[in-house]
C-alpha cells in the first residue's frame, strides 16, 4: 500500500522545461498548493552549470534517463543514445542551450490543424513573456523576464568563412532567427547568463521554491495515475524506495515529456487498447494516439578536413590548449567551454520548392567519429544538417506494465521516400557550400560520407550511416479536436474524455517546429498556465 503525503491544488510530474515553468506560474497565486515531482535530483552537479559540460550531463545517469532507440533501419540498423533530462531543469539542464522558436508557419499550421488559440500571433506574446534578451524588448522580443537570451561569448574565423560561403549560394547573413522567418546563416542565440547554462531550474523554479504554497520532491518517480471513475485525481509515485501518493484537487499536469508521459499514461491505463492489454493492464481509457506519431530531428554529420583554420580538434587534443581554455573560462567566462555544441546556424532549403527552409544547419568547429569519442586528430568542422519536417513517423510504447522498465523508442527515421530524398539533397547543398569561394583558402575535404557517392539511394544509406538524433522528439501526445481519432489532447492541452488532467510538454506538439525545440516548450508551458488558471477561476 502506499502512504497518502496529502492533497494539493495543482500535482505536476516532471520539473523539466515545462515543469519549471509551471510550477513558478501557478504558485505565484497563494491560494493554491502546488507539488511538483522530479524523479531525478538536484541540479548540484557542476557539468550542469559549464556550457561544455552537456558532454558530461548527456547519458550519466546523474542527469539522463539513458534512454536508448531501437535498432533503426534508415540508419543501418544501429540504436542511438536518447539523451532525457533526469534533474532538475530536465532537459533544459543538459540541451545544446540554443533558442530558437521556429517559424511562424508552424504555429499557424497547428491553428489550422483544429487547435484555435495557437497561431503564430498568439502564440508570440508568450514567448515574449518570460524572454530577457540582451538587446532589450522590440516587436519581437521580451526584456526583463526570467529567460534569459545571450549571444554566443566565442567564436571562429572558419565558421564565419562557412556564412559567407553560404551567403554566396544564397543563404543570406542575418541576425535574428527568432522573427517568424528563419531563413539565412547567422550565429546561434543560447540560453545563458554571463557564460554560465540558464536553465528553467535556474530561472523559473529556484525564484519560486521559498513560496509556501510551494513543495518540490526530487527523486519522486510517477507510478502510476489515480483514478475515480473518469477523472484523474492523483499520482502514486516512488521516493527513496518508499510508495506514497498524492491527491490533486484540481488537476494533475503531465509534464514529464515526450517519451515520460505517453508512457505513464500507458502503464496507468490510457492509451492504445491493444498494447495495454497486451501487458496485462485494465484499459480505463482508449486512446490510440498516446506515444504515436513520434517525431524528431535526425542530424546528419558530415565531416571536412581543413587547413589553414584553428578548430577545436587541436585544442582539444593538445594538453597545453585545454590548459588555456580551462584559464579562459574561469577568469572571463569566455572561450570554447562557454560554447553550445553548435554555435553558427543556418537554414535553407533542400529544394527551390519549398515554401519555407526545411533545412537547419548545426555548424560545429569540430569532428569526431560518434558522441563519446575523441576529437580527431586533424583539423575539421561538422556542417551537420536536418529535415526540419520529416515525414517519417513513430511511437513511444511500453515493454511491460512496469514503469521503471525503459520503453521501445522507435522514431523510424529515414522510413519514407521524401525524407529519404531530403536527406540526399541536403548533402549535395552541403558539398556546394563547402566549394564555394569564401572557403577555398581551407582547401575542405570531405570526410564523411565521401564525395565518390552520388546518386539518391547511396547519398540517403550514407546520411543514415552518419547520422543521430538532435534531441527533438515531441508529438506523442499531440494536440487536436476530439473528431480527430489520433488526437491526445485538446487545444487547452486537456486530456480527451478524462477529467482533471493536463499535459504540458513537448508531447502535445501536432507537429515538430521547424528548429529547436526547448523554447517552444516552454511557451507552451507559459500558455497553459494561464489557461490552467483561467479554467480554475471558472
Amino acid at each position: 500500500m502506499s502512504e497518502p503525503i496529502g492533497r494539493f491544488d495543482y500535482v505536476i510530474v516532471g520539473a523539466g522545461s515545462a515543469g519549471c515553468v509551471l510550477a513558478n506560474r501557478l504558485s505565484a497565486d497563494p491560494g493554491k498548493r502546488v507539488l511538483l515531482l522530479e524523479a531525478g535530483g538536484k541540479d548540484t552537479y557542476i557539468w550542469i552549470h559549464i556550457p561544455i559540460g552537456y558532454l558530461y550531463t548527456q547519458n550519466n545517469p546523474r542527469t539522463d534517463w539513458c534512454f536508448e532507440t531501437e535498432p533503426e533501419a534508415g540508419l543501418g540498423g544501429r540504436a542511438l543514445k536518447y539523451p532525457r533530462g533526469r534533474v532538475l531543469g530536465g532537459c533544459s539542464s543538459i540541451n545544446g542551450m540554443i533558442y530558437m522558436r521556429g517559424q511562424a508557419r508552424d504555429y499557424d499550421l497547428w491553428r489550422q490543424m483544429g487547435n484555435p488559440g495557437w497561431s503564430w500571433a498568439e502564440v508570440l506574446p508568450y514567448f515574449k513573456k518570460s524572454e530577457d534578451f540582451f538587446k532589450g524588448a522590440d516587436e519581437w522580443h521580451g526584456a526583463g523576464g526570467e529567460w534569459r537570451v545571450e549571444e554566443p561569448r566565442v567564436r571562429w574565423p572558419i565558421l564565419d568563412a562557412f556564412r559567407e560561403a553560404a551567403a554566396e549560394l544564397g543563404i543570406p547573413k542575418i541576425e535574428d532567427f527568432n522573427r517568424g522567418d528563419n531563413a539565412g546563416c547567422s550565429y546561434f542565440h543560447v540560453n545563458q547568463k554571463n557564460g554560465v547554462r540558464w536553465s528553467t531550474a535556474k530561472a523559473f523554479l529556484k525564484p519560486a521554491m521559498g513560496r509556501p504554497n510551494l513543495e518540490v520532491l526530487t527523486h519522486a518517480q510517477a507510478k502510476r495515475l489515480l483514478f475515480e471513475g473518469r477523472r484523474v485525481r492523483g499520482v502514486e509515485f516512488w521516493r527513496h524506495g518508499a510508495l506514497q501518493r498524492v491527491i490533486a484537487e484540481i488537476e494533475v499536469i503531465l509534464a514529464a515529456g515526450a517519451i515520460g508521459s505517453p508512457q505513464l499514461l500507458q502503464v496507468s491505463g490510457i492509451g492504445p487498447g491493444a498494447l495495454l492489454r497486451e501487458h496485462g493492464i485494465e484499459v480505463v481509457r482508449e486512446l490510440p494516439g498516446v506515444g504515436e506519431n513520434l517525431q524528431d530531428h535526425l542530424q546528419i554529420r558530415p565531416v571536412f578536413r581543413v587547413e589553414n583554420a584553428l578548430t577545436l580538434n587541436q585544442r582539444g587534443n593538445s594538453l597545453f590548449w585545454r590548459g588555456v581554455m580551462g584559464l579562459e573560462y574561469l577568469l572571463f567566462r569566455r572561450g570554447p567551454l562557454s560554447m553550445a555544441p553548435s554555435t553558427l546556424g543556418a537554414f535553407a532549403r533542400s529544394d527551390p520548392s519549398f515554401e519555407t527552409p526545411n533545412l537547419e544547419y548545426h555548424v560545429q568547429p569540430l569532428s569526431l567519429d560518434r558522441f563519446g569519442d575523441p576529437l580527431h586528430p586533424f583539423p575539421a568542422i561538422t556542417p551537420s544538417v536536418c529535415n526540419l519536417r520529416p515525414t517519417s513517423r513513430g511511437h513511444v510504447r511500453i515493454r511491460s506494465g512496469d514503469p521503471r522498465e525503459t520503453p521501445a523508442i522507435k522514431p523510424n527515421y529515414l522510413s519514407t521516400p521524401e525524407d529519404r530524398k531530403v536527406a540526399a539533397d541536403a548533402l549535395r547543398l552541403t558539398r556546394r557550400i563547402m566549394a564555394a569561394k569564401a572557403l577555398a583558402p581551407h582547401r575542405p575535404e570531405e570526410y564523411r560520407p565521401g564525395a565518390h557517392l552520388t546518386g539518391d539511394e547511396e547519398l540517403a544509406t550514407a546520411a543514415g550511416e552518419i547520422a543521430t538524433t538532435i534531441f527533438h522528439p515531441v508529438s506523442t501526445c499531440r494536440m487536436g479536436p476530439a473528431e480527430d481519432p489520433t488526437a491526445v489532447v485538446d487545444a487547452r492541452l486537456r486530456l480527451h474524455g478524462m477529467g482533471g488532467i493536463r499535459i504540458v510538454d513537448a508531447s502535445v506538439m501536432p507537429t515538430i517546429t521547424s528548429g529547436n525545440t526547448n523554447a517552444p516548450t516552454i511557451m507552451i508551458a507559459e500558455k497553459a498556465s494561464d489557461m490552467i488558471l483561467e479554467d480554475a477561476r471558472g
